[in-house]
């Protein structure tokens, strides 16, 4: 993989809140590919963040996909909303979902692309038989739940048999969680091509002198 070919995703969980629709049109100008915006319930992880009528308010400051990664659980009854108020993927957690086959066919129905996530400690196999309703596979490099966690290295493994797995189906491979500068070269390395970084995004300041390290430091 390339760093032509990576496509680096600001996670919003770690711009400032009181400020998201500009913070959006920054990283939006600063040259990011997508905006991932991390979905939580309180109950599979412990936070609380963006429901549907705030994904539907900020739609409009930009035209860069949202990847929205949904922790909750159960995800099903929420699909619909998720895709009215703008996402583009819609990425639900094969440990929140009882009938994972049924919701990547929903996702799918609803005109959107489907992602499956992966914590830490569940592995690859258990996403074998959905591999055909995939679009994309987010890899989590740390636990759910929080931003600022530090990169868990055996996330790497998963990553190379992820991409082992996919064989030539066109999947991407997206990393969540500790990537910065330092962790980014290896996880390209393993095979991730879909990069979230949140910590290391809006904490620099300058957004497009950032984003543009992480793409040289991505090799």
């Amino acid at each position: 993989m390339t760093a032509m070919g990576i496509k680096i995703a600001p996670s919003i969980l770690s711009a400032d809140f009181a400020r998201l629709g500009e913070e959006l049109r920054a990283i939006d100008a600063a040259g990011c590919d997508y905006i991932h915006i991390d979905v939580m319930d309180g109950h599979f992880v412990p936070n609380l963040t963006f429901g549907p009528p705030v994904i539907e308010k900020l739609r409009p400051h930009t035209k860069k996909p949202f990847d929205v990664h949904l922790m909750i659980d159960p995800a099903q009854p929420s699909l619909a909303d998720y895709a009215k108020a703008g996402a583009d993927i819609i990425t639900v957690h094969a440990e929140a979902d009882k009938h994972l086959h049924r919701s990547l066919q929903m996702i799918r129905g609803l005109g959107k692309k489907a992602g499956v996530s992966l914590n830490p400690g569940t592995p690859e196999s258990t996403i074998a038989e959905v591999l055909d309703l995939v679009d994309l596979i987010l890899v989590m490099s740390v636990n759910p739940g929080f931003g600022g966690q530090s990169f868990i290295a055996s996330s790497l493994g998963k990553i190379k048999r992820v991409r082992d797995m996919i064989g030539g189906r066109k999947i991407e491979i997206e990393v969540d969680g500790g990537v910065n500068a330092d962790t980014i070269g290896d996880a390209v390395s393993a095979g991730a091509n879909v990069i979230v970084a949140g910590s290391a995004v809006f904490k620099g300041g300058d957004y497009a002198k950032t984003i543009g390290a992480l793409r040289t430091a991505a090799g």
